[in-house]
């Protein structure tokens, strides 16, 4: 079974060069610390908010496959999507899923992309897999539904995920 998915809202484009003044100023305020920082304990399988002094969670997660493992190291938060749409094209058909019943629940932080595809933080309508703290997915990181809702108010875009081993 081949399953593709599509995350709407993600675009896949660069930057204009709009000169050296303004590309400075991004390129400064894209470097700025964000006031919070996500961290993901991935041999405890579980993920935290430290916001000024205080902790958000921790909340459980599953995390990837050792085939097909969660990426380590310091990233940031490149999208934020509610309401994500699931594309599937089991069985010969397209079907769209949307909500938190979708394979990607209703909410969907990205936070890397490489030739793998990419990877990101969201929630799914199976939580027995988020409770055992399961290693089952393509990388991703899932997250109860209530919890992911949780964690998306409490971030920005730009936000520094740090995902230790």
């Amino acid at each position: 079974m081949v399953v593709r998915w599509l995350v709407s809202g993600v675009v896949l484009a660069g930057l204009a060069w709009l000169g050296p003044a303004s590309a400075q100023a991004e390129d400064i305020a894209y470097r700025e610390p964000s006031a919070s920082r996500i961290v993901l304990d991935l041999s405890r399988r579980q993920i935290r908010v430290l916001r000024q002094g205080q902790m958000l969670g921790p909340w459980p997660v599953a995390i990837g496959d050792p085939s097909t493992p969660t990426p380590l190291g310091e990233f940031q938060i490149l999208t934020k999507t509610a309401n994500p749409v699931y594309v599937s094209h089991t069985s010969g058909q397209r079907k769209e899923l949307v909500g938190p019943s979708s394979p990607i629940g209703d909410r969907y932080l990205a936070f890397h992309r490489n030739g793998r595809g990419e990877f990101g933080i969201h929630g799914t309508p199976w939580p027995h897999w988020v409770q055992i703290r399961a290693a089952v997915s393509l990388g991703c990181v899932r997250m109860l539904n209530a919890h992911v809702r949780q964690l998306f108010e409490a971030v920005d875009v730009g936000t520094t995920l740090e995902i230790r081993g």
